[in-house]
């Protein structure tokens, strides 16, 4: 009988054992499982070029002028740095980033606390009173005066509670990593709008101008036409001219004013998006503007493809990006993978205030769990299909992004070439017109020009002077594009010890 009895609590010790072994064996079979999980992250695969295919060939020269930090002082408006310094501080579009910043940053803490125990403080009073007329839930006290009912029960707890979930597969750190890129990303993106706002000032700035110039000409030709005319009815009242010279000077003169007031709205509604880029109406800001011809035209390099993909604020972003969805994507498998829970309570408990820090009131749990996810209803597959599209997404846009960024700068460098050409070009046709136009002038005071001609020339002078402006407003507007497409201003390469000397 005892054999019996040892062989029988042996085999009752072997059946408690058995869950545990099961559990081990599991975490056994499932810890290199996990390596295997939780290390797949894609490559770019960028195909960088050694030089941009529109700017120069020798990475010396490429170096020479990259965008400073302040660049648009190599403009040398002082309003525009004017403008542009008080836009980086008060630009609303800027504060909404700024915002945003701070709950990335809040949602990296918030991510990051599973990393840490919980505990909590809980206090507990309690009166109870018992029924009178059920005696199976009465207490009988037994005191001098005999024994009594008590009808009234005081319970009185102060706990500590704490809990903690052991991070073994990475599943919160990689949840918290995640959420720290999304707050590098968000950094990123207010200086993708910070370079925005900056460019937008200019353009803008760049347009007052533009309307400025045009203006301007448009009103001396309005001037030059209108003394035309007025000497044709001189020659119409002597004899010497007919009604159809003096309709087609009038025409002339009239096409020259109708051109006024769209041009006049082009600098209104430009000195407006001023004010809104510097977040304050318009009735606020004073622009004064000037003309094109006091703007500075800045050297600008652009450097080499590969310092490209560091000074791009929005190819950091999508890098940023990218970084968290590996992350989510590490955090979706993790969740296939046993949960360890730690919990415990300690403290005190009573049914008598004075007795409730007393050794003999203490009170503790301590516990320990593990959780498998079996069977979620395809949740936890159908989050980690989630996590890796949107990981390809992600990867597929900051490849874009890269690309974008060299072919901006392809195409601004081709701009600020071929603008240069067309303004110096166009110079020469305002030069050349603007003599046929004073030979003209000449020759009708003396009265041997064909009126024909002199209406031809005058147009030809007018379109040419008008097309000088806008290609000015074009090679301008082509640089800020280069600076853009750059980036915005390159932080200065540190000096070499070799070189200083």
């Amino acid at each position: 009988m005892q054999g019996a009895g040892k062989a029988k609590k042996e085999a009752g010790t072997k059946a408690r054992g058995r869950p545990f072994w099961t559990m081990l064996q599991g975490l056994c079979v499932t810890l290199p499982l996990s390596g295997c999980l939780l290390t797949d992250k894609p490559e770019p695969g960028l195909d960088i070029p050694a030089t941009y295919s529109a700017g120069p060939r020798n990475p010396a020269a490429a170096e020479a002028a990259v965008p400073p930090l302040d660049w648009w002082r190599a403009f040398r408006s002082r309003e525009l740095t004017e403008l542009i310094e008080e836009a980086r501080i008060s630009n609303l579009d800027i504060a909404v980033a700024v915002a945003q910043i701070v709950q990335a940053d809040a949602q990296a803490r918030i991510a990051g606390a599973p990393l840490l125990p919980i505990v909590d403080l809980n206090g507990n009073a309690q009166r109870t009173q018992i029924s009178k007329t059920t005696g199976s839930s009465s207490v009988v006290n037994v005191s001098s005066s005999g024994a009594s009912i008590q009808i009234l029960q005081n319970n009185l707890q102060a706990t500590l509670s704490a809990s903690y979930e052991i991070d073994f597969w990475g599943k919160n750190r990689a949840t918290l990593r995640a959420a720290e890129e999304t707050a590098v990303a968000s950094r990123y993106n207010r200086e993708v709008v910070g370079l925005t706002t900056v460019v937008s000032v200019a353009n803008a700035y760049f347009q007052v101008l533009a309307a400025q110039d045009r203006l301007r000409i448009a009103r001396e030709n309005v001037a030059s036409a209108d003394r035309i005319l007025n000497l044709i009815k001189q020659q119409f009242a002597a004899g010497t001219s007919s009604d159809l010279n003096v309709a087609q000077q009038e025409s002339l003169v009239d096409t020259q004013r109708a051109a006024i007031p769209p041009l006049e709205q082009t600098l209104q509604q430009n000195k407006a998006v001023l004010a809104l880029l510097l977040g304050r109406p318009l009735e606020s800001v004073t622009v004064h503007g000037g003309s094109m011809k006091s703007v500075a035209i800045p050297r600008v390099t652009p450097g080499l493809p590969s310092e490209l993909i560091t000074q791009r604020p929005d190819i950091r972003q999508a890098e940023a990006q990218l970084a968290a969805a590996n992350a989510n994507v590490e955090n979706a498998r993790a969740q296939f993978l046993p949960s360890i829970r730690l919990t415990g309570d300690g403290g005190y408990e009573s049914a008598f205030l004075k007795l409730l820090l007393r050794p003999e009131s203490a009170i503790y749990t301590a516990a320990a769990g593990l959780t498998q996810p079996i069977f979620h209803g395809g949740a936890l597959l159908g989050n980690l299909d989630l996590q890796k599209g949107a990981q390809d997404q992600l990867l597929n846009s900051y490849r874009k992004a890269v690309i974008s960024g060299f072919t901006d700068v392809d195409k601004a460098l081709i701009a600020v070439r071929e603008t240069a050409r067309a303004e110096e070009l166009q110079r020469k046709v305002v030069s050349s017109s603007r003599r046929a136009f004073d030979l003209s002038d000449q020759q009708l005071r003396a009265g041997t020009v064909n009126l024909i001609t002199l209406l031809q020339v005058q147009q030809t002078l007018f379109q040419a002077e008008d097309q000088l402006a806008q290609a000015r407003l074009l090679r301008l507007q082509a640089i800020v594009s280069l600076y853009q497409a750059l980036g915005g201003g390159w932080l200065p390469k540190p000096v070499d010890a070799a070189d200083a000397r």
